[in-house]
C-alpha cells in the first residue's frame, strides 16, 4: 500500500525526538513502543504497522519516512557546516586581534553545587572558542569564552542551562555569538541573553558586530589545570600568519 508524504502541518509538528525515534526504528527490528512519539509518526505516515504470520506487530519506516529523515539529515549537516564556519570566523577574529584562540577544548571549571557542605563542584566546560591575550603577565590574560549559535532552537535550549553559563563565567568573560537565519535575520535578540553575557551578532555578510559587552568576572588569571590544557592544545592560526611570512621573505 502506498503511503503519501506527510502534510506540511504534520511534518512541522515533529521534533528532534521524533527524528531520533524514527532513526532508531530504521536501525532496529522495529518493535513498537506504543507511546505518543510513535502515535505521531504513525499519524504522519512516516511509520507503518506490519503484522507477521504469527500475529506479532512490528514497525517499518515508510518511503515518506525515509524522505523526511533525508531532509532532516541534510538540514542538520547544513547547520553543522554553518556552525563550524562561524566558530572558525570568531577564532580567527580573536587571533587577528592579537589573542591566542583555541577551539574544541575541554576545560575544568567550578560551579555552585547548592549544598552547604560542598558549595562548589567541578565540571567540564566545552566552549566553542576560548581565547586569552598574548601576554606573559597572568593577571592580563583576560580569558574569553565564545558560545556560537546558528539555530534558534539550539539558542533557546542553551539559555536554559544556567550551570553551563556559570562554568563559562568561571573561566572568563562569556559571549554569545548569534548567527543569521535563511532570511538574514538574527536568530535571537540581545535582550534574550542573560545580562552578564556579551552578545555578538553575525550578519549574513560574515561581519561581527557587538550588540552588548560582557560583564568581566572578578577573578583574574586562570587555574593551573586550564593552563595545562592550553599547553597541550594547538591554538588557531592567525589569518595574517601567511602574509607575515611573505613579508619576511622579501
Amino acid at each position: 500500500m502506498a503511503v503519501s508524504d506527510p502534510t506540511p502541518s504534520a511534518s512541522a509538528a515533529l521534533t528532534r525526538a521524533h527524528g531520533r525515534r524514527l532513526r532508531d526504528i530504521y536501525r532496529s527490528a522495529g518493535w513498537p513502543s506504543q507511546d505518543p512519539l510513535e502515535i505521531d509518526l504513525l499519524a504522519a505516515g512516516l511509520l507503518q504497522r506490519v503484522h507477521s504470520v504469527g500475529g506479532h506487530e512490528t514497525l517499518r519506516v515508510t518511503d515518506a519516512g525515509l524522505r523526511w529523515l533525508a531532509t532532516v539529515l541534510a538540514r542538520n549537516r547544513a547547520a553543522l557546516s554553518a556552525h563550524e564556519a562561524l566558530v572558525r570566523r570568531v577564532a580567527q577574529e580573536m587571533a587577528r586581534a592579537g589573542r591566542l584562540a583555541w577551539t574544541g577544548l575541554s576545560l575544568r571549571a567550578q560551579v555552585a553545587s547548592g549544598e552547604a557542605a560542598l558549595p562548589l563542584r567541578w565540571c567540564v566546560a566545552r566552549p566553542d572558542v576560548f581565547s586569552i591575550r598574548h601576554t606573559s603577565v597572568e593577571s592580563y590574560v583576560e580569558p574569553i569564552v565564545h558560545e556560537i549559535k546558528v539555530r534558534r532552537a539550539d539558542l533557546l535550549a542553551d539559555l536554559r542551562q544556567e550551570a553551563k553559563r556559570a562554568a563559562y563565567r568561571d573561566l572568563g568573560e562569556c559571549w554569545y555569538v548569534l548567527g543569521a537565519d535563511a532570511r538574514g535575520r538574527s536568530i535571537g535578540a540581545p535582550e534574550e541573553v542573560p545580562a552578564e553575557c556579551g552578545v555578538l551578532l553575525a550578519g549574513p555578510d560574515g561581519r561581527l558586530s557587538v550588540a552588548r559587552p560582557a560583564q568581566r568576572p572578578a577573578r583574574a588569571g586562570l587555574p593551573f589545570g586550564v593552563w595545562m590544557a592550553l599547553a597541550k592544545a594547538t591554538p588557531v592560526d592567525s589569518p595574517d600568519d601567511d602574509a607575515q611570512g611573505l613579508l619576511a621573505a622579501n
